[in-house]
């Protein structure tokens, strides 16, 4: 006779790795916005190639205007990973995309470029304009990919 304790399982989050080169801006923007919109089904990370050891004061400043605080974020690199089950990888900038190493049970790729908002000019209200430009289309096309994953869990679930 099945017992309810029988019938619990453990759902492992499908793990998706947000890639860009010094893995200090757009990178979090994304693994940011990524998380709050699918972080209930998706365990979201960010790394770089070469990363630059720090995340961007101005891309915190950006997110936390959204209400999304990325101030416990780290600069990481994406060899941290390569030992990891990864089911997929975005990358957000050239860069990265060209030195992406194929990860253990990788799945899917995307390559999704944004301007890179660390080589903005000005004074600091002049590169925060930028900076909010690059996550708000980092936050159309993110969200919009949370929505696509979890209509199609839902779709998978009314089978």
């Amino acid at each position: 006779m099945l017992r309810p304790w029988m019938l619990r399982i453990t759902m492992v989050k499908p793990r998706i790795l947000i890639l860009c080169t010094g893995n200090s801006c757009r990178s979090h923007l994304a693994e940011g916005i990524l998380r709050q919109a699918a972080g209930d089904f998706l365990e979201v990370a960010s790394a770089g190639s070469k990363p630059a050891g720090f995340v961007h004061p101005l891309a915190i400043r950006a997110m936390k205007e959204i209400g999304i605080d990325i101030s416990e974020h780290t600069s990481k690199s994406m060899n941290d990973f390569l030992g990891s089950q990864i089911e997929t990888v975005i990358t957000v900038c050239g860069n990265a995309d060209q030195a992406c190493p194929v990860f253990p049970g990788q799945v899917n790729r995307h390559h999704w470029p944004f301007d890179d908002p660390a080589h903005a000019t000005g004074t600091e209200e002049e590169q925060m304009e930028v900076f909010r430009r690059v996550r708000d289309e980092i936050k159309k096309v993110f969200e919009a990919y949370a929505d696509g994953r979890r209509d199609a869990i839902r779709a998978g679930k009314s089978k």
